[in-house]
């Protein structure tokens, strides 16, 4: 007899109508019910499914594991400016000095002397680096970024967000999935 799977750990991966995931990093994903709501309001092909069956007294049916959208839903051109999307620009890392470790962003022209909080003025830092900038100017504080600030597009994050796969992928979900993974025994 196998070990009953808890439904928690039961999320459906969400493609637009063009077989790709609507999100790679946060991944797309929606809880099992969401996806059986999403089934039988006919929005969404089932294009894989679990082993785990849900049932009611009359109706019995797989939850589905990977769901494709009937309708497409066109991404933004440029994504929003919110801290996520700034470090998923730069990679979460700082861009003075690489640290992974308690981020922040920091203006490269500070907003004391008018620096907006903008795509292109504001760069992910470590507290440390931030700390050691301060209110002044790269030239004058000796620090430049790695990358040079800019806005990027949803590909950008797109393609930055495969860098970073999730600790759990089904494997119904590696074909629609472009990360070089290997998954656990």
């Amino acid at each position: 007899m196998t070990a009953l799977v808890a439904l928690e750990t039961c999320p459906a991966l969400v493609l637009n109508a063009d077989y790709r995931p609507l999100s790679y990093y946060p991944l797309s994903l929606w809880p099992w019910q969401d996806a059986v709501k999403a089934v039988f309001l006919d929005r969404v092909v089932t294009v894989s499914e679990y082993d785990r069956v849900v049932h009611s007294p009359s109706f019995e049916m797989r939850l589905p594991s990977v769901v494709c959208l009937k309708a497409y839903v066109r991404p933004p051109r440029h994504p929003a400016f919110t801290r996520f999307n700034l470090f998923l620009r730069d990679r979460f890392a700082c861009q003075y000095c690489g640290s992974d470790s308690d981020l922040t962003f920091d203006h490269l022209i500070p907003r004391s002397l008018g620096g907006k909080t903008t795509w292109d003025n504001v760069v992910t830092a470590c507290s440390g680096c931030n700390l050691k900038k301060g209110g002044h100017m790269p030239r004058i504080a000796k620090m430049w970024p790695g990358q040079t600030p800019y806005r990027p597009t949803m590909g950008d994050l797109h393609s930055n967000g495969r860098s970073f796969p999730p600790n759990y992928l089904h494997e119904s979900w590696l074909d629609f999935l472009y990360w070089d993974i290997e998954l656990e025994p």
